[in-house]
């Protein structure tokens, strides 16, 4: 065996471990292999600037979310108000169509006034010798009763003599709160949106109110306008009565 081979192999003749490099980090005693090391654990413990940016997120979450509240009230508020001038129409209609009910009611009256003078004269009508002709009644012409409450009267007049005028009966807000200076940070960004959710809030249970009020107020006069147009039909079936036995006391007298 030469002595260039002889520097690789022992006596024994077995291969001699490789020298160690003391530069080289990655080799080892055994055999030079290269051993991997596990990988660094990251820390689970945040850092105080993790902590700031994450409060920080949720500050500007909670008054994203406030503001959308903020318009979601606000619309509702704007459909309370659109119900509201819907609802101020329809009271105003029914108003008129009441005051309809009464003057056509009452010119009932009229008829009965001149009904009776014809009656009175074709009762003295006739011959001599004969019978005097009385009108058959079935009972008294009473016209348009005003024995119910006439608030809704008087507040549909307003209404109606308001819509002439063209005046809004819409009422005002209420004043939203007032802030000395605009909010520096998310949290009295927050505190504004909350402050003007309560103020819209507030204007709409004032409007359901009213709301609710006037669907009372339209159901008492429609029920108060039924039974008018009840006594309404009883006098113009007594009228119509006695019309009918006025012109056959009218045949009676031309056929002589």
């Amino acid at each position: 065996m030469s002595a260039t081979s002889s520097s690789f192999f022992g006596s024994n003749g077995k291969k001699k471990p490789a020298a160690r490099n003391p530069f080289d980090s990655d080799s080892d005693d055994d055999g030079g292999m290269v051993q991997q090391r596990p990988p660094a654990r990251a820390s689970s413990v945040p850092t105080p600037a993790v902590e700031a940016q994450s409060v920080q997120e949720l500050e500007g979450y909670a008054a994203y979310k406030a503001e959308e509240t903020t318009r979601r009230v606000d619309g509702c508020l704007r459909v309370a108000e659109e119900m509201r001038d819907t609802a101020s129409k329809t009271l105003l209609q029914v108003h008129q169509q009441g005051q309809q009910i009464r003057r056509t009611h009452a010119m009932a009256l009229d008829i009965d006034q001149d009904l009776s003078r014809g009656e009175k004269l074709l009762g003295d009508l006739g011959g001599l010798f004969s019978k005097k002709w009385k009108p058959k009644k079935n009972g008294a012409i009473r016209g348009p009763m005003l024995t119910r409450d006439d608030s809704f009267i008087r507040k549909g007049s307003h209404m109606e003599q308001r819509h002439k005028l063209g005046l809004s009966d819409r009422p005002r807000r209420s004043n939203a709160r007032q802030f000395l200076s605009e909010p520096t940070s998310e949290l009295e960004k927050v505190e504004v949106e909350k402050a003007k959710q309560d103020d819209g809030l507030s204007d709409l249970s004032d409007i359901l109110t009213e709301l609710k009020g006037m669907a009372i107020d339209m159901g008492t006069e429609i029920e108060g306008q039924t039974k008018d147009l009840g006594h309404a039909e009883k006098d113009f079936d007594e009228l119509n009565y006695r019309v009918k036995g006025a012109n056959t006391r009218t045949r009676r007298l031309l056929g002589r």
